[in-house]
């Protein structure tokens, strides 16, 4: 990690180099190159990419382990032992996962969640979130991997899989973080989460830009669709304590509870909710022949460089739009409430 020194002026000082960097610039521009490179959580270059690759590596590691009887590293208890690796890309509900499959020497290893000649897995990323996240107990984490192996495997071997899984996984998500982000988004996905009776769970992912213009998945946390202000506070406040110290620009969607959270656990960050929701949001009371018109219409309020000029553009909105649709009107009002005056935001 690198140390930034900042004490949340305008200006912050970059030890390595010496250089005053000021953060309101910073922030701005690594917003606009996110948004430009698309920070998405799933398909190719997504962020949960990669931690598919730890956790099916993970898992065949852990199989192999159990066909040959020793640990890697361990003698071998029988002529058989470990001989490499080889690589394959999966398909998964994630997207394109490349991964390294461990080989014997004798050829007799059949992995069973990542099969011999089959490249689409189905169901990893229940998998991969349910053990990402906290919240999950065990339980609810090993009937994802029951379901996976099914009668193929031990109880067992799903338990040992599911301990070594999870274990290495806990020590990613407790890891130290940066102690300056300049941008944080908050996104959520939706799972089927099987426990005895399946029910759909949102994962909260919360995602930070370095400062050198890096993504990185900060944390996952399982929600049950009733989160509010004392749920957000319990996560920031996790995430200050691996090192966040301060974040300049949080991008969220309107989530009860959310906004409070971010500027009582850093108080001087500016909350942008997402322009797709509030633009939804927003002709939610428009007939779909008009729908285009608004969304043209909006563009020029949400884009406009300067807070006074979003409000003369939503004037403008309001002298088109506001007497065939007065509360689509309204709607609007919240959008150009949750614009900051951010330029480029």
């Amino acid at each position: 990690m690198t140390d930034f020194t900042t004490d949340r002026t305008e200006e912050m000082i970059d030890p390595v180099t010496g250089e005053i960097i000021d953060q309101k610039d910073l922030a701005e521009r690594l917003l606009a190159q996110a948004k430009e490179q698309g920070v998405s959580l799933v398909g190719p270059g997504g962020l949960l990419n990669q931690l598919t690759k730890n956790v099916l590596e993970t898992a065949l590691e852990a199989e192999l382990t159990e066909h040959l009887g020793h640990d890697h590293g361990q003698t071998p208890i029988a002529a058989n032992m470990r001989n490499g690796t080889r690589s394959k890309t999966v398909l998964t509900e994630i997207g394109p996962v490349e991964i390294e499959v461990p080989r014997d020497r004798d050829g007799s290893f059949e992995p069973v969640i990542v099969p011999k000649r089959k490249r689409r897995l189905d169901g990893i990323d229940q998998i991969v979130l349910s053990l990402s996240a906290r919240g999950l107990t065990t339980g609810e984490i090993a009937a994802h991997f029951e379901e996976v192996y099914g009668a193929r495997v031990s109880k067992d071997t799903i338990s040992r899989i599911t301990e070594k899984v999870a274990g290495e996984l806990a020590e990613w998500s407790s890891r130290p973080l940066d102690p300056l982000y300049p941008v944080l988004f908050v996104d959520a996905i939706v799972v089927k989460v099987r426990d005895g009776q399946v029910r759909n769970t949102p994962f909260y992912v919360v995602m930070g830009v370095t400062v050198h213009g890096e993504r990185d998945i900060l944390g996952i946390w399982a929600g049950d669709g009733a989160e509010g202000a004392r749920f957000w506070l319990q996560v920031f406040s996790e995430l200050k304590n691996r090192g966040v110290e301060d974040v300049l620009i949080a991008v969220c969607d309107g989530l009860k509870g959310l906004p409070e959270a971010i500027n009582t656990t850093w108080t001087q960050t500016v909350v942008q909710q997402c322009i797709v929701h509030l633009i939804r949001n927003s002709f939610r009371y428009a007939g779909r022949q008009h729908r285009d018109g608004i969304v043209k219409a909006l563009k020029p309020v949400y884009t406009a460089p300067l807070e006074q000029a979003a409000k003369d553009r939503f004037t403008e909105f309001k002298a088109e739009w506001g007497q065939r649709y007065p509360a689509d009107r309204a709607a609007v009002g919240e959008l150009l409430g949750g614009i900051r005056a951010v330029p480029g935001v």
